[in-house]
């Protein structure tokens, strides 16, 4: 199993590398992935959870890394997890079934 707490350390420096390369992309991501945060429309916690299911729908080990700790910190159980994860599978299977329709129609066409 990966060292999620060495890879989110590593993650962290090389985000920093890249800040200091090019300070506008790292200022423009930070701007927003803080925007939802101002509206308080939704709790970190929930912001958490939506952002593991988009993180596995995505494929994105570091998302994982830092959304995992930071869901914890929020008060997520494991339960609240697991049910958020059950949600990023239904989609990427209704996701599947959708381009499954594409295949049906494009076999149709000829």
């Amino acid at each position: 199993m990966l060292d999620w707490e060495q890879y989110r350390k590593t993650l962290a420096q090389r985000v920093g590398e890249l800040g200091t390369l090019s300070p506008d992309t790292l200022s423009g991501y930070q701007a927003l992935s803080g925007a939802g945060q101002k509206t308080a429309r939704l709790d970190s916690k929930t912001r958490e959870l939506i952002a593991l299911a988009v993180a596995v729908t995505t494929r994105c080990d570091g998302c994982i890394a830092v959304h995992a700790k930071a869901a914890v910190r929020h008060g997520a159980s494991k339960e609240e997890v697991a049910e958020a994860l059950g949600v990023a599978v239904a989609l990427n299977a209704g996701a599947a079934m959708v381009y499954s329709a594409r295949v049906m129609d494009a076999l149709a066409a000829g």
